[in-house]
């Protein structure tokens, strides 16, 4: 079921036509205008374009972080599950 959402951006209204739910495209733009909002602060500019690259690359940075701490967080899980495998077969073994 795809509907449409107007949310505002960088004092910019948009109507965002999506299948997902409504208070959770206003929740990403909330962030996203929250982004904007922080990079023209931090770099006062007139060139929309500017500001939109510098929160795409800020943004990209987050997600590719919060992946490579996954991929760590995934590694660590599955040693720790391959020792208690080799503990869980020491002690069958031991038990027959």
């Amino acid at each position: 079921m795809s509907g449409v959402v107007t949310v505002e951006i960088g004092g910019q209204r948009y109507p965002i036509r999506s299948g997902l739910d409504p208070a959770y495209v206003a929740e990403l733009a909330a962030y996203v205008d929250q982004k904007v909002r922080a990079a023209t602060d931090a770099a006062p500019t007139n060139d929309l374009l500017s500001v939109a690259i510098l929160v795409a690359m800020n943004i990209a940075d987050e997600c590719f972080r919060a992946r490579q701490q996954q991929s760590s967080s995934d590694g660590q899980f599955n040693e720790r599950a391959l020792r208690l495998e080799q503990l869980v077969d020491q002690v069958l073994s031991q038990a027959s």
